[in-house]
């Protein structure tokens, strides 16, 4: 049974509505893959009662037997763990959080159950998804199929090693700096950052200010990954940013990319220090879209460099909803993440004027890009995965990192609302995943999305997979 997990996602879909197999097997076969793997990956949190969820499986079948199914109907998903879905704690992989149980589930989660899918469990995370290490004190660390000494990255690092690893066809993720695109990067799978307001967010108990987090599909395939924002995209009255439905199925225009597209390629954003084979797999994966007829043209500058700006507006945003606990409860918290949260009980004025100001100069940089060039090509990541309990690189071969370090090319993104998407593009050195990233105009999620199942065909990545 446990071959269906081999299996896309877009494919489990067809096989379930076809009843070539039922969602009990598949249900069996997820959780016989849990059990297999979770010591040396460690993607799971917390799991459902097994006979609850085999029950939800058979009745799955009945409703596919009587042709009743829904588009996700008895597929089995798992919630990263800063994401309410109900019956779960959400931990925010803290301390002070273990015992967090909310009655709610998350707009996403609530969409995706709707269209028939089982909430199997949560995946791992780092604390409140502070680092691109996927560990912490809750949980420990997990580790990256391709190579178990390793980080799948973070901040939805659970949810990458666990489809990059077969156990689980669909999850859960966000992105508020590459949390997204860097897991999915470092275990060679497709992910997309959605436009802002793609996809709702929320419920929340607090306004978001920071308006820099987005959900999106973390998936196998580009088709997985547009079947399952089909199912999420959409406005929600809980979500004041959440943007009209695009109108369309992103399934059905997939194919339809035009022709003779202007697409900038820039190797280093102006900044960026990047590993030397990372930086030419990507160059060479940036030459397959010249290759089908499209016009390629490298960028020599770049952005003003995020890191410490990203740094500093999410460190303000995390102490406005922690500052309650603290100073008392301190000590609970992993110590660079508290760290870094506490001091930003200096913010002032000027420190908040500098960022907006930085942050308005990417935006015309964003704007002066977008008006010369339909997409925008770079890496997804400098440099392969580190350890699995880090630390992040401070160097490659010698030079030192910018202070944005592993989110170099992801966090800009975040910052202007641009959707990007990330695609395996080849193998480093060290047999690991590398990533080339792919950033649209505004709200033009269905051309990355083109782009990106372009790409997939000319280099097809979904036969080579990790086994463990």
């Amino acid at each position: 049974m446990e071959e269906l997990l081999d299996h896309s996602l877009s494919d489990l879909t067809q096989l379930l509505a076809r009843r070539d197999a039922s969602a009990e097997e598949l249900m069996r076969a997820t959780l016989a893959r849990i059990r297999t793997t979770h010591d040396r990956l460690n993607a799971f949190v917390a799991l459902a009662d097994e006979e609850t969820l085999i029950e939800q499986a058979r009745t799955c079948d009945e409703r596919l037997s009587s042709g009743q199914g829904r588009v996700l109907e008895g597929i089995p998903f798992g919630v990263k763990d800063l994401q309410d879905a109900r019956g779960f704690p959400t931990t925010h992989a803290s301390v002070p959080f273990r015992d967090h149980d909310p009655d709610r589930d998350s707009i996403q989660v609530a969409r995706l159950k709707d269209a028939g899918a089982i909430v199997v469990g949560k995946t791992n995370t780092p604390e409140f998804g502070y680092t691109a290490l996927t560990k912490n004190r809750v949980f420990g660390a997990t580790r990256n199929p391709w190579d178990l000494e390793r980080t799948p990255g973070g901040s939805s690092g659970g949810s990458a090693a666990a489809i990059a690893a077969g156990v689980i066809p669909l999850a859960t993720a966000t992105d508020g700096g590459g949390s997204i695109r860097i897991p999915a990067s470092f275990t060679g799978c497709f992910g997309l950052k959605t436009s802002y307001g793609r996809i709702p967010m929320g419920p929340s108990d607090l306004w978001t200010n920071l308006d820099t987090s987005v959900t999106g599909p973390l998936s196998r395939t580009v088709m997985d990954a547009a079947l399952h924002l089909d199912v999420v995209a959409g406005p929600h009255p809980l979500d004041p940013n959440s943007l009209p439905h695009p109108g369309s199925s992103y399934c059905e225009v997939l194919k339809d990319l035009p022709s003779g597209l202007r697409i900038g390629f820039s190797p280093d954003l102006g900044y960026a220090v990047v590993q030397s084979d990372v930086a030419t797999c990507v160059e060479r994966a940036a030459a397959v879209f010249e290759e089908i007829g499209h016009h390629l043209e490298t960028i020599p500058d770049g952005p003003p460099e995020p890191g410490a700006d990203w740094g500093l507006a999410g460190a303000f945003e995390l102490h406005s909803e922690l500052h309650e606990m603290l100073p008392e409860r301190m000590d609970e918290f992993g110590r660079s993440f508290i760290r870094g949260v506490a001091q930003m009980g200096s913010m002032d004025a000027a420190l908040w004027h500098g960022f907006r100001k930085r942050r308005e100069e990417l935006n015309r940089w964003c704007a002066l890009v977008f008006d010369r060039y339909d997409l925008l090509l770079t890496p997804t990541v400098p440099y392969d995965p580190p350890a699995a309990t880090g630390p992040l690189r401070a160097e490659v071969e010698g030079r030192k990192q910018p202070i944005a370090n592993v989110g170099s090319f992801t966090m800009p993104f975040n910052l202007s609302w641009h959707p990007a998407a990330t695609v395996r593009a080849g193998q480093s050195r060290a047999g690991l995943p590398i990533g080339l990233q792919i950033v649209g105009p505004r709200h033009r999620d269905d051309l990355v999305l083109q782009a990106s199942h372009t790409f997939e065909q000319m280099r097809p990545w979904n036969d080579d997979w990790p086994r463990l």
